[in-house]
C-alpha cells in the first residue's frame, strides 16, 4: 500500500482492521482531500468524519452500508469495481455472518477515531433502513406484508425507470447474441441494450408459459405476481385465466391498470392477498417467480403443501427462485441486504428446494440453472439506473437510489462468483395427464 498523508492514511489503517486484511484493496480519499491506498485502485471517498463514527459503532458491513446510504461514503467511479475489491478482501470475502473485531482491534479503531475527531454518539440509521422488529415470529402474515411493502412500495415509476417497459423484476433469459455480450463487456446503452433486456424478459415469460404447458381455458395462479407481467403474457398469448396475488398494494394497483389497458380484466384477477389465504382452487398451473425467497426455510414445507393443495392432479408448478450456493453458512442478518433490501428474506439451496417439492408429493420434471442470466439482468438494471440517475432520485430518495445501485451491483457480482444462483424447478402433481417424455415441449 502506498503511504498517504492527512486523514486518509489513518482511515486506511482503520479500514484494514475492519476488513481483516493487511492492506486495503481501494484508494481512499478523505474529507480533507488526502489520499491513501494503491494507486489506480477503485476509489472510496469518505466525505465526513461521520462515516468513521458509523463504522466505529457498527464495525462491519452494516456500518459501511449505513455510511454509503447516508452519503457519508461514496464510490465515484465504477460501482462494480469498487464493490468487487471491497468484497474480496479479508472478512468480507466470507459470505457468512461477519466475524466481530477483537478487543485489541476495537481499541485501535477507537484510538483512530479519537485522533481524527470522529468520536460522538451513534448517528441515526438512514430513514431507508427497514424498521421491521428483529424479534417476534418471522413470516407471520403481518410481518410478511410489512417486509414486502418495504421493498416493493417505493414507487411504481421508480421501478419502471429501472426495469423498463417489461416491468419484470426477476431474471431474464438471454441468448448468446450481442445484447448479452454488450452487458458483459460494458459497452454503452446506445448498443441496443434496453431492447435486448425487454426481449430477454419476454423470452423468460414465454419459457415459463411453455414449461407450464399452458393452453386456452386453463386457470392459472401467479404467486407473487408483481406488476402483472406474467399474467398479461399468459392471458394474451396463451388464452388462460390468471389469478395473481401480491402483498404489495402499489403493485396490485398498477397490475390492474395494465390488465384494464390491455382489455384483459375478464381474464386477469389481481388480488392483494397472502398466498396462504387463496381458497378458490384448484388451478391447472401455478407460477411462483421470485417469490419463495420471502417464504423462509422453516416455512418452505408448508409453502409446498399449500401450493400442492391448490393444484389440480396433473397440474404443474414452476418455482423460479434465487438459491444460496455458499454452503452451510447463512447470510448475516445485520448485513446490507437484510437491513435495506429484503427484510426477512431467506435463500435456501437448490437441493433443499427440490427435496421440499418431492417431500410435498410433487414430481420434479426439470431443473434449469439461470445464474449467469441473472448477472446479465442485474447489470442491465444498473445501467438503466445510472443512465437515469437524476430522475431516479426525484422519484424516490437519494438514499433509496444508492441502495438499489449497490444492491443490484453487489448481487450481480454474487451471481458471477457463484455465491448465489437462480433456478427454475418444474414440478407436477401426480395424476391426470402424464408429463412429456422429453423437454422438447418447452425448449
Amino acid at each position: 500500500m502506498t503511504k498517504g498523508t492527512g486523514a486518509a492514511s489513518r482511515l486506511a489503517k482503520a479500514l484494514a482492521i475492519v476488513l481483516g486484511t493487511a492492506e486495503i484493496p481501494l484508494r481512499l480519499r478523505a474529507w480533507d482531500g488526502s489520499e491513501a491506498g494503491p494507486p489506480g485502485a477503485p476509489i472510496l471517498e469518505f466525505r465526513s468524519r461521520r462515516a468513521l463514527r458509523r463504522i466505529l459503532w457498527s464495525p462491519g458491513q452494516l456500518g459501511l452500508s449505513r455510511a454509503y446510504v447516508a452519503g457519508d461514503i461514496v464510490a465515484p467511479g465504477d460501482i462494480f469495481a469498487a464493490f468487487s475489491a471491497l468484497s474480496s478482501a479479508g472478512k468480507f470475502a466470507d459470505p457468512g455472518p461477519f466475524k466481530p473485531l477483537t478487543p485489541a482491534e476495537l481499541w485501535t479503531l477507537l484510538k483512530t477515531a479519537v485522533r481524527l475527531g470522529a468520536l460522538g454518539p451513534n448517528p441515526a440509521p438512514p430513514p431507508e433502513e427497514a424498521r421491521i422488529h428483529r424479534h417476534g415470529r418471522q413470516h407471520s402474515r403481518g410481518r410478511d406484508a410489512a417486509a414486502i411493502s418495504h421493498h416493493y412500495d417505493v414507487g411504481n415509476d421508480f421501478y419502471a425507470l429501472v426495469l423498463g417497459p417489461s416491468m419484470v423484476y426477476s431474471c431474464a433469459v438471454w441468448g448468446d447474441g450481442p445484447a448479452g455480450k454488450g452487458i458483459q463487456d460494458g459497452s454503452d446503452s446506445s448498443s441496443g441494450l434496453p431492447a435486448g433486456l425487454d426481449a430477454a424478459q419476454e423470452a423468460k415469460l414465454d419459457l415459463v408459459c411453455r414449461k407450464l404447458g399452458l393452453k386456452p381455458g386453463m386457470r392459472v395462479l401467479d404467486v407473487g405476481c408483481g406488476w402483472g407481467s406474467f399474467a398479461l403474457h399468459a392471458a394474451q398469448h396463451y388464452g388462460v385465466d390468471v389469478v395473481g396475488v401480491t402483498l404489495s398494494t402499489e403493485q396490485a394497483l398498477l397490475a390492474r391498470k395494465r390488465a384494464a389497458d390491455a382489455g384483459l380484466t375478464a381474464s386477469i384477477d389481481i388480488r392483494v392477498q397472502d398466498y396462504r389465504d387463496v381458497g378458490d382452487g384448484p388451478f391447472d398451473a401455478i407460477s411462483s417467480i421470485g417469490m419463495s425467497e420471502h417464504v423462509g426455510r422453516e416455512q418452505t414445507p408448508d409453502y409446498v403443501s399449500r401450493l400442492y393443495s391448490l393444484l389440480r392432479p396433473g397440474g404443474r408448478l414452476l418455482n423460479h427462485a434465487i438459491s444460496w450456493n455458499a454452503g452451510p453458512t447463512s447470510p448475516d442478518p445485520d448485513s446490507f441486504i437484510p437491513r435495506y433490501v429484503f427484510p426477512d428474506g431467506e435463500m435456501i439451496s437448490l437441493g433443499e428446494m427440490v427435496t421440499a417439492l418431492e417431500s410435498g408429493g410433487l414430481e420434479v420434471l426439470d431443473v434449469e440453472a439461470l445464474r449467469r442470466h441473472y448477472a446479465l439482468t442485474l447489470r442491465a438494471w444498473v445501467r438503466r439506473l445510472e443512465d437515469n440517475w437524476d430522475d431516479a432520485v426525484k422519484l424516490t430518495t437519494l438514499g433509496r437510489a444508492r441502495i438499489w445501485r449497490l444492491y443490484m451491483a453487489s448481487s450481480a457480482l454474487g451471481f458471477e462468483a457463484g455465491i448465489t444462483g437462480v433456478n427454475q424447478v418444474l414440478a407436477q402433481r401426480p395424476g391426470g395427464a402424464e408429463p412429456p417424455l422429453r423437454r422438447t415441449e418447452w425448449l
